[in-house]
């Protein structure tokens, strides 16, 4: 029972916490996370004995409401709430149905998208606001959030604590109609949309090397900021490009028993063509600017992976060129390993040793799975298999999650197998940045 609970929790906590904030006010974000919460630990006492409900989250929804009703009447003497219904609130004759109205579908359709711009608060620094969106609004624990950056538990924890703070001080939620800064905060959203999609398609979790759920929710809220006019931007498109390209491979990601497959291994009759060709469309349209962003790099690195019909006809050399070109615009150590992948399948794997040694700040990667995995498969290409296998053993004891111990597994019992058995096309699917 509590699998489907901490499923739902990834996809309705922050639709649901930001209709509660709206109700409360920003100032009592505290609250309102409390109120979620509670809702969820009625789910967690009701279900296993009545059943999951057919729709779970409209019932999440509605005792979530209850329980809002419950804490204003408790506290509305001590706090103070939404300013713009403070009225409404006192009386107990207009309590209710003002809380119905907030609580209806046509109100908490914006929401969320309300409560992300409201993370992205002038007084924080991007990565304080992409830390809150993805904590409050994406159901994120701190050291998800902490693995999302590469940075320690309590640095994150402490990060996100003084970013609540700052969030308290705005007088009322953001307001999408017709905002002054909506352009200024959009890179944020942006970012947080981005890192979401990654933490399901790459993420650190332990049971599982996928969560396609927080891949389309991730799309899903993108193609949401498209509906807005000020979102429909160049960038917001290119981000729409990049997640429906790689959420079309995600079929292909894992085979019948859920272990990880190189793209090389995959299926591509399994993709999802109808999302290859929506992405297609996306970075055709986010060709209206007057400059690429990352997100452009990396949507046209991943459709140059998924339009070939064989992984062979993959297009390296124009994956190199665009890799350097997200350097120089993003440059992070998995963008600088992706790029000597790139580089050994052309150029063998010496060349791709010497690109790793040439990354400024490799010992970010200490931590990543797929840093001594790569220098695994470069030594087994180069018959060095006792050298391979103590880099995949490290790999291993890196891993994650059960699919990728698997597959460090099966790298270490390849470093027996005879040299003709041995992988020679090691095109892992890293996250971009």
């Amino acid at each position: 029972m509590i699998e489907p609970v901490e499923h739902l929790f990834r996809q309705q906590a922050g639709r649901i916490t930001a209709t509660v904030a709206r109700v409360f006010g920003i100032q009592n974000l505290g609250l309102a996370e409390d109120v979620v919460q509670e809702a969820f630990c009625r789910a967690l006492e009701v279900w296993p004995f009545r059943g999951v409900p057919r729709d779970a989250a409209a019932w999440l929804m509605a005792t979530a409401k209850n329980c809002a009703l419950d804490a204003l009447r408790r506290e509305r003497t001590a706090r103070r709430f939404a300013p713009e219904l403070s009225e409404a609130l006192l009386s107990e004759w207009t309590l209710v149905p003002t809380v119905e109205e907030l609580f209806s579908p046509a109100q908490v359709k914006d929401d969320l998208l309300r409560m992300m711009f409201s993370c992205c608060h002038p007084r924080l620094a991007e990565t304080a606001q992409v830390a809150l969106i993805l904590h409050i609004l994406c159901g994120f624990s701190v050291q998800e959030v902490a693995a999302a950056f590469v940075s320690r538990h309590d640095a994150m924890e402490k990060r996100i604590g003084r970013a609540k703070k700052v969030l308290a001080t705005s007088r009322k939620l953001f307001d999408i109609a017709a905002p002054p800064d909506f352009s200024a905060r959009l890179p944020a959203v942006h970012r947080a949309l981005y890192l979401l999609f990654n933490e399901g398609y790459h993420g650190a979790s332990a049971e599982a090397a996928v969560h396609e759920e927080l891949c389309r929710e991730a799309l899903r809220l993108t193609t949401e900021l498209l509906q807005h006019p000020l979102g429909a931007v160049p960038a917001t498109h290119a981000l729409a490009a990049l997640l429906s390209v790689n959420l079309a491979r995600l079929p292909g990601r894992t085979d019948a028993e859920g272990n990880l497959l190189v793209l090389a291994e995959q299926d591509r009759c399994r993709w999802n063509r109808e999302l290859i060709e929506s992405g297609l469309k996306h970075l055709e349209l986010s060709a209206a600017g007057p400059e690429p962003t990352a997100y452009h790099i990396e949507a046209a690195i991943a459709v140059l992976h998924t339009t070939p019909q064989r992984s062979q006809d993959t297009d390296w050399h124009t994956i190199i060129s665009l890799y350097d070109a997200l350097l120089a615009l993003a440059p992070s150590p998995i963008v600088a390993l992706n790029r000597a992948i790139a580089i050994a399948q052309i150029h063998g794997p010496e060349q791709g040793l010497d690109a790793i040694q040439g990354i400024p700040d490799r010992e970010r990667l200490s931590s990543y799975p797929f840093y001594p995995a790569a220098l695994g498969e470069f030594e087994l290409r180069r018959g060095r298999v006792d050298d391979a296998r103590e880099h995949f053993k490290a790999a291993l004891a890196l891993s994650r999650n059960p699919a990728e111990r698997r597959f460090m597994d099966r790298r270490i019992r390849a470093c027996s197998d005879p040299p003709s058995l041995q992988s020679r096309n090691f095109q892992l699917e890293a996250p971009s940045r």
